[in-house]
């Protein structure tokens, strides 16, 4: 056998015909017919709700297609035939947001390097010591990703996008023979994809094949060889396509999120603005050890919308964790909110902030209503302690409604795709008529309509009167009344200016 017939026999090839998919009574996938086979390098597409997490969780073999008895999943390795995922399972590695959510959840704090090892063991945990062989392989899928410096660093004290390369690198290190990458590029700053561009281009010597799900354009690799296209869960389109050309259908109208109302209605709330609403001053900020916030000063007073930007492990998530009260502030520097005073509790500021982040999502109940997950924000909490009463109900429906959610109200978090779970914890934020709005990549795994449409509904709120600080890597996220931007480097504040200012 040729050597490359011999590489090819070792990855996986896939093929799917007629499935159909349902969670809770509801259709995801319909129809779906695709073959996938080593050496093959797709792009996976489609707007929130199109179905391309439970597709990759098909393959994975974490769900299960219905019975209709024409459906068929059909696996092949080394030259045998599996009708059931249960003999190829571990040779699949998965990596997306609710992988990494679960770390968060179960408090997982493993070093990275340790994490990374878990791939070595396929296990979830660590099971045991690595041999010198095995340390080996961690450090050099460290070092290929360009992360062999957060080796010794604990999981949770990592950025959101230091966290998902860790992911990735322990993906790798289980030797996949098939690897699927659910928008593995969200959370990334400008030198951590393109680290991960760099290492998705090697792949094009490799015949392991991927599938990478995303809705950005600048996460389309040159490797990418074929494309697969969901719309409602329906297979739109299939097949092989070049990288340019797959760019060309992701293409971004920046001019849809900066767009924003008469400037005669800023100029009318202009004279509010100067309340403060949080201010800290020396702020130091230690999380299980480390130092990840040193010195910072910033003022928000009430009309103010400041945005946070910076590399990956610059401190943005815990500055905003720490606005919210999630953290506390060394001695020797202060925090102070609006109207919390000694004898205040803080819960009195939660109670009118709006906090979204992508971490909250591992933490409600799967089979939660939306609706009651949206009450639950009435009270800053997790779920709920007592039933829902009336006015919880029509503080609820007006948030989802303001969302465009109310239609969805019936169903459960597990009948959502990612985006549309994001929306939900948008309309949650909302149930309490916030006057602050703190946001931390809150558009990430969102497709193009729905930031636009989420982008535009926040831009109304700050012109109403609403102040917000948002924390993001990209410039078109920016809303379209910033008024300041500090930038972050390894938790000092490099820059720090009101637009207009320099």
């Amino acid at each position: 056998m040729p050597s490359r017939a011999r590489a090819s026999a070792s990855f996986l090839s896939v093929t799917l015909r007629r499935i159909d998919l349902d969670r809770g009574e509801r259709p995801v996938l319909r129809d779906v017919s695709w073959s996938i086979r080593p050496g093959q390098r797709w792009l996976l597409v489609g707007g929130n709700g199109a179905g391309k997490t439970q597709l990759l969780k098909l393959l994975s073999g974490a769900v299960w297609p219905n019975p209709t008895g024409h459906e068929l999943r059909r696996f092949h390795l080394g030259g045998e035939m599996f009708d059931q995922p249960a003999g190829v399972s571990e040779e699949i590695a998965y990596v997306g947001a609710e992988r990494q959510d679960r770390y968060e959840h179960y408090e997982w704090n493993f070093r990275a390097r340790e994490v990374v090892g878990t791939g070595v063991h396929r296990t979830d945990i660590p099971m045991g010591p690595l041999t010198a062989p095995e340390m080996k392989r961690v450090d050099g899928l460290l070092g290929r990703l360009g992360i062999r410096g957060l080796a010794e660093r604990r999981f949770l004290t990592l950025s959101y996008g230091e966290r998902r390369l860790v992911l990735i690198a322990r993906a790798l290190a289980s030797r996949p023979r098939l690897l699927l990458l659910d928008e593995v590029a969200n959370g990334l700053d400008a030198d951590n994809h393109a680290r991960l561009l760099a290492w998705l281009a090697t792949t094009a010597r490799s015949s392991m094949p991927w599938v990478f799900a995303t809705h950005r354009r600048e996460d389309v690799s040159d490797a990418v060889t074929h494309l697969l296209e969901l719309d409602a869960g329906r297979v739109r389109r299939r097949g092989a396509l070049r990288a340019a050309t797959a760019r060309e259908l992701l293409r971004q109208d920046q001019a849809v999120f900066l767009a924003s109302r008469a400037p005669r209605r800023i100029a009318r709330r202009a004279k509010t603005r100067r309340r403060s609403l949080i201010e800290l001053r020396n702020a130091h900020v230690y999380v299980d050890d480390a130092h990840v916030v040193k010195g910072v000063d910033l003022r928000v007073a009430s009309g103010d919308c400041w945005v946070i930007h910076g590399h990956n492990g610059s401190g943005k998530t815990t500055l905003l964790r720490t606005m919210y009260g999630d953290h506390g502030v060394a001695a020797g520097g202060c925090i102070e909110r609006a109207g919390i005073v000694p004898g205040v509790p803080l819960e009195k500021f939660k109670l009118r902030t709006a906090y979204v982040a992508p971490h909250l999502q591992t933490w409600h109940v799967p089979r939660m209503p939306v609706l009651e997950v949206v009450a639950s924000g009435r009270y800053a909490s997790i779920g709920l302690n007592e039933s829902l009463t009336a006015s919880d109900r029509r503080h609820a429906e007006r948030a989802l409604r303001r969302f465009g959610l109310l239609g969805m109200k019936c169903r459960t978090m597990a009948e959502l795709s990612y985006g549309q779970a994001r929306r939900v914890l948008f309309a949650r934020a909302w149930a309490r008529e916030p006057t602050l709005a703190l946001l931390d990549e809150p558009f990430a795994g969102l497709d193009r309509a729905t930031r636009a449409d989420l982008t535009r509904r926040l831009n109304d709120w700050i012109i109403d009167g609403g102040s917000c600080v948002i924390a993001t890597h990209h410039r078109d996220e920016w809303p379209a009344h910033t008024t300041h931007v500090m930038e972050l480097a390894a938790g000092r504040a490099v820059s720090s200016h009101r637009l207009g200012e320099g």
